[in-house]
């Protein structure tokens, strides 16, 4: 019921969202004689946050057509390597370049409420020197009923599906969330023999023991039993979907909870977008629009997989007490010993605390100390680690130098 709310609230915020765009042109375009008025760039500008308050954030698109290789600009196309109902496997191929000049990355994004693109700026920064692939997740409110559901041990199978066909000369990095199911999925694999192991792992910002200098987010999962979870934030898909019917934690729900943590924040940012445009200050304009292109744009997530991460990670912490089980088989990162480690952390995140994805290296007991860094980014909160200056200026370095090593 309330994603048929929702979308009755889209259908009437529409057209008011087309109407102010118009208006914040009629104001500000140079053609417009409405623009040389007193007071235009205030009426534009309330016209304008108007608009990008009530409009509808579709998906981004990657928009990383170049880069530069050996001073040289490689055109870049997006290829799909493998596709699957709930993810799409993206290459970005580097034209004219050999696929065995430089090392292999599998960057596998989250599924936590944004799409793949949120990870633009390191997969923008990694291409110059490695052949980037890259989970590409899909709204799930895409996918039809038929093609069945999709929970934690399925996340899991896509991520040995895809490193299957990328390895064994692969390294794998996992951004947050999916630090988690990478673990799992290459600790069966290394239980099993499997020849396909990457060469090396990079978990960055990740709840591998949540019980580690817990943050709201992790609060927020203990404080709340399951049922509460499954009650209060699941909901139906609306018929005009593809996946009409399907249970899901629907984006605008997920885009609330993130609001909710800093409003202040974002309503101080609006301010300011306000009187950047009131001042003329275009570039400061359009760094806030392209900020909160992505960041309002959110996907809806599977009730299984979303119910399953609550349960199995935040309340259960079964990964860090060896109590998780996927198809009969119990995951033991200690199975793992010839694939090299580096766990990155945030110094100031607020969503996974310090010590929580480090846990990694004591589950890993069997990845000879030669072959195991952490690095903490001093100054450093959760988006910045894999986005911004402090990820290309000092991270990005440090694992460049570890996958070469590795």
């Amino acid at each position: 019921m309330l994603y048929d709310l929702h979308e009755l609230q889209r259908s009437f915020l529409t057209p008011l969202s087309m109407f102010t765009e118009t208006g914040a042109q009629m104001f500000s375009h140079p053609c417009s004689p409405l623009a040389y008025t007193p007071m235009s760039r205030h009426i534009a500008a309330t016209y304008e946050l108007m608009h990008r308050l009530g409009k509808d954030y579709e998906k981004p698109a990657w928009d990383l057509p170049f880069t530069e290789i050996d001073g040289k600009q490689v055109a870049v196309s997006e290829q799909v390597a493998a596709s699957r109902p709930f993810c799409r496997l993206v290459h970005f191929k580097r034209q004219g370049i050999p696929q065995d000049r430089d090392p292999r990355v599998l960057l596998v994004a989250p599924m936590s409420g944004h799409h793949a693109t949120l990870l633009r700026d390191t997969v923008r920064t990694l291409l110059p020197h490695h052949d980037v692939y890259v989970t590409d997740w899909i709204d799930a409110r895409m996918v039809p009923l038929s093609e069945g559901g999709f929970g934690l041990d399925d996340y899991v199978h896509y991520i040995q599906a895809f490193i299957r066909k990328l390895g064994p000369d692969l390294h794998v990095m996992s951004v947050c969330q999916p630090t988690v199911p990478v673990l799992a999925a290459i600790s069966l694999m290394a239980a099993s023999g499997d020849k396909a192991l990457p060469r090396s792992m990079v978990m960055m910002g990740g709840p591998i023991d949540p019980r580690k200098s817990p943050t709201q987010v992790n609060k927020l999962a203990t404080t709340k039993p399951y049922s509460w979870f499954e009650d209060n934030v699941i909901e139906r898909v609306p018929a005009r979907f593809p996946g009409a019917g399907r249970r899901v934690y629907p984006g605008f729900l997920q885009h609330a909870g993130f609001i909710a943590m800093n409003p202040d924040r974002h309503l101080q940012s609006h301010y300011d977008f306000y009187m950047d445009l009131v001042k003329g200050d275009e570039s400061d304009a359009e760094a806030h629009r392209r900020f909160y292109d992505e960041y309002n744009a959110v996907l809806d997530m599977a009730a299984e997989f979303y119910l399953d991460t609550i349960r199995i990670v935040f309340q259960e912490y079964r990964l860090p007490r060896g109590e998780w089980t996927i198809d009969g088989q119990t995951v033991q990162p200690c199975a793992i010993e010839s694939v090299a480690l580096l766990t990155i952390e945030g110094e100031l995140d607020d969503i996974s605390g310090q010590g929580q994805t480090r846990a990694a290296h004591g589950l890993c007991d069997h990845i000879p100390a030669e072959r195991k860094q952490h690095y903490t980014a001093k100054g450093c909160g959760h988006y910045g680690i894999f986005s911004g200056r402090r990820w290309r200026k000092d991270i990005y370095p440090k694992i460049a130098a570890f996958i070469r090593q590795a």
